[in-house]
């Protein structure tokens, strides 16, 4: 408690112990949603940039550092996102067809890449984080400062996006 609010009131000693104990916790958070460690890191420097100018807002009693801290490193990969059209990499074992054609697989797998970039970055950060990364929808929903219900609306918005894309490219999207 006392560190945080030495670090509320400018202490940057304060500022740098928090910027340690939470370093790890909030760059794997972003690499989960940008898929990047490169990008990951950067947008980790940016999010205790931004905590730092933010401090005077938090809430040392009330507030839960490691919850505001993922909500700034949210929102700053949903800025790149929504900035940056980089590739959104799908994890190797991501589920995908068994057996056939590999060229067939390969290009299948090219098409839900392609279809997974064009989803507008709110969908895309909630497909990730839900779909991807398999968080729960809670804390995703506290993440990105939305209900659960909305998270939810969001994923399913997403796969809808994501089967009518695969259709129009041939891809037949179906699930189990």
């Amino acid at each position: 408690m006392e560190l945080l609010e030495r670090f509320a009131a400018g202490d940057l000693e304060a500022f740098e112990a928090l910027f340690r104990q939470h370093q790890r916790d909030v760059y794997a958070w972003t690499l989960r949603i940008v898929r990047d460690s490169g990008i990951a890191e950067d947008l980790t420097v940016e999010t205790f940039w931004r905590i730092y100018r933010a401090r005077e807002r938090f809430d040392p009693v009330a507030g839960n550092f490691r919850a505001w801290a993922r909500r700034i490193a949210t929102n700053a990969a949903l800025d790149h996102l929504r900035h940056a059209h980089r590739e959104t990499e799908l994890p190797e074992d991501y589920p995908a067809a068994t057996g056939g054609d590999t060229a067939v697989r390969t290009e299948v797998r090219t098409h839900i890449r392609q279809a997974f970039l064009k989803l507008p970055a709110k969908y895309r950060l909630v497909a990730t984080l839900a779909l991807i990364e398999d968080e729960p929808y809670d804390e995703i929903a506290q993440a990105v400062g939305i209900s659960a219900a909305l998270v939810k609306v969001r994923v399913f918005r997403a796969v809808r996006m994501l089967r009518k894309k695969l259709n129009s490219l041939g891809v037949e999207a179906t699930t189990k």
